[in-house]
This record gives C-alpha cells, sequence and structure tokens, in this order.
C-alpha cells in the first residue's frame, strides 16, 4: 500500500509564500517523476510544475520564475516553494508521482489535495 500526502497549503496575502510538501509511503522503493497540478473552481487541472529523477525540472509560465519544485530522495518527499503568490494562483494543489514498489510494480498516484487561498 502506497500513499501520497499533500500538506502546506493555508491562507497567505498576494505577494506571499507557501511551501508544498508531498509525502510517498507506505510500501515505497523509489519515486520517480514527480509532478504538482492545481485546479481552481470551474477551471480545469492544470499542470504547474514537475521534477524527474536528476532534479531537471519544468514550470508552467504562469508560475516560472515564482515557483521552485524540489525533491529529496531519501525522505521520498517533493517540495513546491510558491513565492509572490497572487490571487489567480488560489487552488488546490494536486501531488502526483510515478512510484516503483518494493514489490517492483509501478504505479501513478495522486496525493488528496491541499488548499490554496491567496487573498487580502
Amino acid at each position: 500500500q502506497v500513499k501520497l500526502v499533500e500538506s502546506g497549503g493555508g491562507l497567505v496575502q498576494p505577494g506571499g509564500s507557501l511551501r508544498l510538501s508531498c509525502a510517498a509511503s507506505g510500501n515505497v522503493f523509489t519515486v520517480y517523476n514527480i509532478a504538482w497540478y492545481r485546479q481552481a473552481p470551474g477551471r480545469q487541472r492544470e499542470l504547474v510544475a514537475t521534477i524527474n529523477t536528476k532534479s531537471i525540472a519544468e514550470y508552467a509560465d504562469s508560475v516560472k520564475d515564482r515557483f521552485t519544485i524540489s525533491r529529496d530522495n531519501t525522505v521520498h518527499t517533493g517540495y513546491l516553494q510558491m513565492n509572490n503568490l497572487k490571487p489567480d494562483d488560489t487552488a488546490i494543489y494536486y501531488c502526483n508521482a510515478n512510484i516503483m514498489t518494493r514489490t517492483l510494480e509501478e504505479t501513478n498516484y495522486w496525493g488528496q489535495g491541499t488548499q490554496v487561498t491567496v487573498s487580502s
């Protein structure tokens, strides 16, 4: 059994910062690509950032130069540092990862999501 759990969301004023975490636990052998998505009310889920096993990152144009994705392979955790937040960043943020279990099964997992609200 594998679980992917996000944390770190909350309410922040415009221009503020938040750091989201995405921790994989359970029968985890290796975490491959990690991605962060977000979904605002009435809008489709969109890809925010990805990071591969070599820590090469890619970003959506809307968050480039403001968000930084990173990972710590020793604790099977991914992070999303969000700076200079704007009201348009308000959404539920979801973590997604390809995980190899100790029984050598590779599966794609989603976390439950964490709410980020940017408002004065």
